[in-house]
């Protein structure tokens, strides 16, 4: 199955005693199909997956995939260093409804080659649905190399690789490509890739589904959009976003500890960034 060509890496809004707000969690589902997500990764970094309970986590996959805008898919963040707990979310996200699941690289614990084959063999097991690998070493200090990848892409149901290493960034025999960091969106698709897992499309969203849809453009909105990209990365993720958001007006409030929302200066990064883009 297609899951889309941008798929935006959703925020998780909280209220002002830092509950989730689910409200306002909807809504933001019907703005990023309406500004051109073909879909939504739910529960990830960006979604501030480390500070939400296993409750709130299957609550948000479920509730992504009963209110979902029509023809947008869910791809549900399961991933964690624990294989068993991994294996139990994926199961729990497939049962609710979740159209693919992403599986991030475990972290800390730092398992050898036979160890990661094991885990994602594991992981694979637990649904019917695709898994997306997720290749992040600058937050899980393990890379997985393109040759690890190949291996992987030989697992049954192991479809597609975010790929968030931009050096390692090319095709893979067997796994669909999709860009993991917004400023390697249009090298994804100039490599024949399915497109990107974003942030950026929060807010810029119609320019960059442009970017997939307008392939001679391509390089001149990327360009054009290089300021925002910058903003989205002037602190810790989603800490800037966050704030992009709330200026725009979208009720998705702070961030949990250990994130602390965006100082004055970084504020005022993402406030030019938008101003400049037009949007405020």
């Amino acid at each position: 199955m297609s899951l889309g060509s941008v798929i935006t890496a959703i925020v998780t809004p909280f209220d002002d005693q830092l509950r989730v707000d689910e409200d306002a969690f909807v809504a933001l589902l019907q703005h990023l199909r309406e500004r051109g997500s073909d879909g939504v990764v739910v529960c990830g970094t960006t979604g501030e997956a480390p500070t939400l309970t296993n409750g709130e986590h299957l609550r948000l996959i479920e509730l992504a995939c009963a209110e979902r805008p029509a023809g947008m898919t869910v791809v549900a963040s399961t991933g964690s260093n624990n294989t068993a707990h991994a294996c139990e979310m994926t199961a729990r996200a497939t049962e609710l409804g979740a159209d693919a699941v992403l599986s991030v690289t475990p972290y800390y614990n730092k398992p050898n080659r036979r160890g990661l084959v094991r885990h994602f063999g594991e992981i694979a097991q637990a649904t019917d649905k695709p898994v997306v690998l997720y290749n992040i070493p600058s937050r899980t200090s393990l890379p997985m190399p393109n040759d690890l990848l190949a291996e992987l892409a030989q697992i049954e149901r192991v479809d597609y690789v975010k790929q968030a290493d931009n050096e390692a960034m090319a095709p893979v025999d067997g796994l669909g490509l999709y860009a993991g960091n917004d400023d390697s969106f249009a090298t994804a698709l100039d490599l024949g890739g399915c497109g990107g897992i974003l942030v950026a499309s929060h807010v810029v969203g119609p320019q960059m589904r442009r970017m997939a849809d307008e392939p001679e453009r391509r390089a001149e909105i990327d360009a054009e959009l290089k300021p925002v990209y910058a903003a989205m990365g002037v602190t810790t993720n989603p800490i800037p976003v966050k704030a992009a958001l709330n200026l725009l007006g979208h009720r998705v409030g702070a961030p949990r500890l250990p994130l602390v929302e965006a100082d004055e200066q970084q504020l005022g990064t993402v406030r030019a960034a938008l101003v400049g883009a037009d949007l405020l």
